[in-house]
């Protein structure tokens, strides 16, 4: 699904430079659900950028689902991220003129899907994360565990081969955090494949394998035994 060979990443600082990331070596098999730790400046949001196809590596090769992720334009990068790629964002990235429906429905429409066609699957993806009757209102209007339900819909409209979730439970109180990491779950369990940036132990302990970073280098990788969520609501 992933592979990923010593990926080399730095920014220019005034005359120096920055190495972030520093060969690193990652591999990730479908089905698997991969928490990415670190401290702040270890390296987890540039990593999840370049996977995301939102920065790109200075050198080193990514391979998605069989095809070199490298110099891409931007039109070429937009259309691959809408194919294979879903984002759940910690401030969730919803449009607050559009209500939960039209939000959930957007990737579909980057896709060309007719509006028929795009109203009736977003709506079957609200009904997956229980939000059917709230299609109709705005973000403002939807509490914070809602309104990553929504977004968790809206990432799964395109039916991506890759979630890609940034401290999904970031803002979120704790009983609220486990009921959204439930739905994750439930999506892993489906088959889905989930590579997660998280802070918090306990919600990387709900995943199935957790990678540590430090100074641009993943200094552990190993399979956990997975904590299920609803244990915990």
């Amino acid at each position: 699904m992933l592979k990923i060979h010593q990926l080399h990443k730095s920014y220019p600082i005034g005359d120096s430079s920055l190495h972030v990331l520093k060969g690193i070596d990652l591999n990730v098999e479908d089905g698997e659900m991969v928490a990415i730790m670190g401290s702040s400046g270890s390296g987890k949001s540039t990593l999840l950028n370049i996977i995301g196809m939102l920065d790109e590596a200075d050198s080193g090769d990514y391979i998605l689902d069989g095809l070199p992720i490298k110099n891409l334009t931007e039109k070429k990068a937009a259309v691959y991220r809408n194919k294979f790629l879903g984002f759940i964002f910690q401030s969730f990235n919803l449009i607050n003129y559009k209500n939960a429906l039209e939000n959930v429905a957007l990737p579909l429409y980057y896709q060309g899907m007719k509006r028929k066609e795009r109203q009736e699957k977003a709506l079957f993806h609200l009904g997956k994360v229980g939000l059917t009757d709230w299609a109709k209102h705005l973000p403002k209007e939807l509490s914070g565990g809602q309104k990553q339900r929504v977004a968790i819909a809206r990432a799964l409209a395109a039916n991506p081969k890759l979630l890609l979730a940034d401290e999904p439970t970031g803002a979120l109180d704790s009983a609220t955090s486990h009921e959204i990491m439930a739905f994750i779950q439930q999506l892993n369990d489906e088959g889905k494949t989930i590579l997660m940036v998280t802070h918090e132990e306990d919600i990387a302990n709900m995943c199935k394998r957790i990678v540590r970073l430090k100074d641009g280098v993943i200094m552990e990788d190993e399979k956990v035994n997975q904590v299920r969520a609803q244990e915990h609501v």
